[in-house]
Formats: C-alpha cells, sequence, structure tokens
C-alpha cells in the first residue's frame, strides 16, 4: 500500500512538473525523482492509458496544453479572416495533389473549402479535419493512430512524426498560435511542432496559413522561422514591425485584400 501511495504521489508531482516545464526527457524524470528510466517510463505509460500524458520520443508531455475554453474561442475569432484564407488556400491545390494538412480552426476551414477538389491525397493528424474531408470526397486520407486530444480532436503517439515522415507531400499547410517580433512561429505544443516539423521536412513547399491575429501572440514552442516558409496566406498584410519582417523573409505573399501602397507582396 504504501508503495501505491509513494507511485501515486510521484506521478501527481510529474504531471505538476509537466505543467511547469510542459516536456520532460526520461533522463530529467528519472533524476528529478531519484528513480530508473524504466521506472520512469511506466510512469508515463500509466499517466499515457489514464489520458493524463502523451508519450514523446525519450520523454513525455501534457495530454492537453491547450485550454478548452481558449481553444473553444479560437473558433470564432476571427472567422471571417480564416474563411478567406481558406478559399486562397483551397485555389492554389490542384485536383490529385498530395498535402499535409495540419490541425486547428483555420485548417478545419480549409478542409471545408477543399471539399470540391477531386483526388486529394492528404494527411492529417486531426480528426476534425479528416472527417470534413471524408464527407462526400473521393479523398485518400491518412492519419496516426494514438490517443485523442479532446480540446480539438488531434491525434497524437509518440510514433506520430515517425508515421508522417512515411509521407512525400507537394506542399504542406501550417497554421500556427504565433508569430513573435524576431519573425520565430510558434506553437503550444510540444507534439504538435515535432508532427509539423517531420511534415515540412517532407513537404516541396510549405505554406503557412494564419490571420493577423497571429502576429505578436506569444506561444510556447518554437516550430521554425518566417523564412522557413515558402509562402503566407493572411487576409490582409499585418502591422509593423511584421510587415517588415516578411519583407526581410523573402516569402511569396497573398492576401485576401490589397497590400498598401508601398508594401512588398
Amino acid at each position: 500500500m504504501c508503495s501505491m501511495d509513494k507511485k501515486t504521489r510521484r506521478q501527481q508531482a510529474l504531471i505538476r512538473f509537466l505543467e511547469q516545464y510542459h516536456y520532460m526527457s526520461l533522463e530529467e524524470i528519472a533524476q528529478r525523482f531519484s528513480v530508473t528510466t524504466q521506472t520512469a517510463r511506466r510512469d508515463i505509460q500509466d499517466l499515457e492509458h489514464a489520458g493524463k500524458v502523451r508519450r514523446l520520443h525519450g520523454g513525455a508531455t501534457l495530454s492537453m496544453s491547450v485550454d478548452p475554453l481558449v481553444y473553444r474561442a479560437r473558433r470564432v475569432e476571427n472567422a471571417e479572416a480564416k474563411e478567406i484564407i481558406a478559399r486562397l488556400v483551397a485555389a492554389r491545390i490542384y485536383d490529385g495533389a498530395t498535402i499535409f494538412l495540419d490541425t486547428g480552426t483555420t485548417c478545419e476551414a480549409i478542409a471545408r473549402a477543399l471539399v470540391g477538389h477531386k483526388g486529394l491525397r492528404v494527411v492529417t493528424y486531426s480528426l476534425r479535419v479528416a472527417n470534413i474531408l471524408s464527407e462526400g470526397t473521393d479523398f485518400t486520407i491518412a492519419v496516426p493512430g494514438g490517443f485523442v486530444r479532446q480540446v480539438d480532436a488531434g491525434v497524437f503517439h509518440q510514433e506520430t512524426a515517425e508515421f508522417i515522415r512515411r509521407f512525400k507531400f507537394e506542399l504542406a499547410v501550417i497554421a500556427v498560435s504565433g508569430i513573435d517580433v524576431a519573425g520565430d512561429i510558434c506553437d503550444d505544443d510540444h507534439a504538435e511542432v515535432e508532427a509539423v516539423q517531420a511534415a515540412m521536412q517532407q513537404a516541396e513547399r510549405t505554406l503557412l496559413a494564419v490571420d493577423t491575429s497571429k502576429f505578436g501572440r506569444r506561444a510556447l514552442v518554437r516550430l521554425a522561422s518566417l523564412s522557413d516558409m515558402d509562402e503566407l496566406i493572411c487576409e490582409r498584410m499585418p502591422d509593423p514591425p511584421f510587415d517588415r519582417l516578411l519583407r526581410e523573409a523573402s516569402l511569396a505573399i497573398e492576401l485576401g485584400e490589397p497590400a498598401p501602397a508601398g508594401t512588398a507582396a
């Protein structure tokens, strides 16, 4: 009984550390709690089965890094801008293309805009995106196995990134939580970043689909920089200093409304 109590206390403490640090490696967990890496791995497995953490390569992260209330707010936040972006993205994808489509409310809008296409081959880790694309289409859709994150129906497992690396994409369409003043593109979840980075490595081109509210918004985990993108689609040119950062990044830009006079797009 004492052993079980000690194990429970250790696992509860591990969750508190993950809430603070968001990711811990097996070695860090073992050192922090003075246990073997085998015990650390069993703790992670127990907590994953309880739906509290997700295993990543060599460590663990919380199973839900995005607050449900925040995500529900995102569904209605800038909805018109997201619909504009979705139409622009869909217009750039030709029938029969092989694409990666990220998770999130913007990519759900893009999925709805793609339903009229033919013969697309799509890899996504979003069950919502997959469900939208499966209705009334002839698409081939691939999703990884794993645990479903309730807040947005994202599917994650320690092998998610490796699953994505099995494919080659003509285009990876990504959407992120924030772009900071250093030009870094960031997201809230370590596992999402790992999955998207895998898709970018396998893609001929990477398209960043974000509305202007994401510029200047801070997020936890760095994904890439603006200069790593091939193209940006946004409803309008973001305010300074991000207009300058976009010019310096030398990526193609398509806007839902004409850029201000004197602004390169």
